[in-house]
């Protein structure tokens, strides 16, 4: 060790500052990399803003959508039910003959809607109904079944047409069109739309069950006067006391 580093000090006191200077350097560096703005992206829904805060990555984190007292929420949005006939003059009966459902009459022509947003479960293309054969499976004649997102099935027969591209598993949305007013089937030559409500069951020719089992028109009713009635619980309900019944 030479003189001037064990007598004055001086070199001692400059060599010992030099990895205290490098520290605080470091330590300034890692606090700016915690504490950079967010990344803009020309992907994010605003054309280049950012979603969101920044994760230590630098992406912007997702962040629940704002609802209008600013608050975030994350609940799935109430569904949305429309009439299923796009014609302001169409009629029906509260009633029925033998089982719950509603006839909806309409023009032949009518376009016919997708009540609620969800996934088209069954089509029929071609009238099978045959008045000398089994009276039962066929009388729907040219129709479509959906599963709404609500978990309820809505049926719709009777058509003239079923629209190109309704296939069994694809999307539709509320308002939609799936078909339009015919008279197939057991139609009796009227042209009317069969609207029946029900619970999916395991098996897809459930036919006595698909036709409908809970009366549709109050639930009609609040759909003509645009108000989203849901027939969720009801449907529930018959499941949960009847559960999926035999071929009557």
């Amino acid at each position: 060790m030479t003189r001037d580093e064990t007598g004055t000090g001086r070199v001692i006191g400059r060599v010992l500052a030099y990895p205290v200077v490098l520290l605080l350097v470091s330590a300034a560096a890692v606090g700016c990399a915690q504490t950079r703005p967010p990344v803009w992206s020309a992907a994010s829904p605003s054309g280049g803003a950012p979603t969101g805060p920044a994760t230590p990555t630098g992406e912007p984190s997702a962040t629940p959508a704002a609802t209008p007292s600013g608050e975030t929420s994350a609940s799935p949005k109430a569904p949305r039910y429309v009439f299923p006939v796009r014609a302001s003059n169409a009629s029906y009966h509260p009633t029925h003959s033998a089982y719950p459902a509603t006839d909806v009459f309409a023009s032949c022509g009518t376009p016919v809607l997708a009540v609620t947003d969800g996934e088209i479960l069954e089509v029929s293309r071609v009238d099978k109904y045959d008045k000398q054969g089994p009276q039962g499976p066929l009388n729907g004649g040219k129709a479509v079944s959906l599963l709404g997102d609500d978990g309820v099935r809505y049926y719709g027969s009777h058509l003239s047409e079923v629209t190109a591209g309704m296939e069994t598993g694809v999307r539709v949305r509320a308002g939609q069109q799936v078909g339009t007013v015919g008279r197939t089937g057991n139609a009796n030559n009227v042209c009317h739309l069969h609207f029946g409500i029900s619970p999916r069951c395991g098996r897809v020719d459930d036919w006595w069950i698909r036709r409908g089992v809970v009366w549709p028109a109050r639930y009609l009713d609040a759909w003509r006067d645009k108000t989203n009635r849901s027939p969720v619980g009801e449907v529930s309900d018959w499941h949960k006391q009847h559960g999926c019944p035999p071929v009557p």
